[in-house]
């Protein structure tokens, strides 16, 4: 009987290695970043933003643009992502969330264009003069139609308050799924504290 592997079933179990990898390194950088590295458990640990435990999966759905056209059903997927929902005309605590991402991701220096930012315009979309002078790579969703209800079903609420009225950001992974979420009150430099560990700990995205 010959003992060494067929090059097919070889190459099957790299493959199934492969794709589990794929859904395992967000599951592991998630669970190292909340717990931390010396096993402290929730106490140590050394996140910044508000861990959601397990990370939820968001639905594919094409939404359309604020300026044209449409995304592609996975434009949540691929990259890190910020994403902000809100009112389109974009009040002051919009402002200062989408400068502390622009900031944020411009601070990450070689790692930039691991990561994108979102804007889900829930309503009165939007405030193009301001968006396009001041978030050029911003990438701005009508997300006010019923597909965008779907895929901000799995999105948290917290303390009753409306997503649109939340003022928050939210981290997802390269593969979609929501992780953290940021409110008013975070640290200014915890999105990008805890994306730097995030980014050195998966290769994905």
């Amino acid at each position: 009987m010959n003992a060494t592997t067929p090059p097919g079933q070889a190459r099957g179990r790299r493959t199934l290695l492969l794709i589990a990898a794929l859904f395992l390194v967000p599951l592991a950088a998630s669970f190292l970043l909340y717990y931390g590295t010396d096993g402290s458990g929730p106490s140590g640990r050394t996140n910044k933003g508000d861990l959601l435990d397990p990370a939820r999966p968001l639905p594919q759905i094409a939404l359309p643009l604020a300026y044209g056209g449409a995304t592609v059903p996975e434009f949540l997927q691929g990259k890190w992502t910020w994403a902000y929902i809100g009112d389109g005309r974009c009040d002051e605590r919009c402002r200062q969330a989408l400068y502390l991402t622009r900031q944020s991701r411009i601070a990450l220096n070689k790692d930039l264009d691991r990561v994108q930012r979102v804007f889900l315009a829930t309503s009165d979309c939007c405030d193009r003069a301001f968006l396009q002078a001041e978030h050029p790579d911003l990438m701005v969703v009508n997300a006010g139609d019923g597909r965008a209800r779907t895929l901000l079903a799995p999105f948290p609420v917290y303390d009753g308050v409306a997503l649109a009225s939340a003022g928050r950001v939210y981290l997802i992974d390269p593969l979609g799924n929501l992780l953290m979420s940021y409110g008013p009150q975070a640290p200014d430099k915890a999105l990008l504290q805890d994306l730097k560990k995030l980014l050195k700990l998966s290769h994905i995205g």
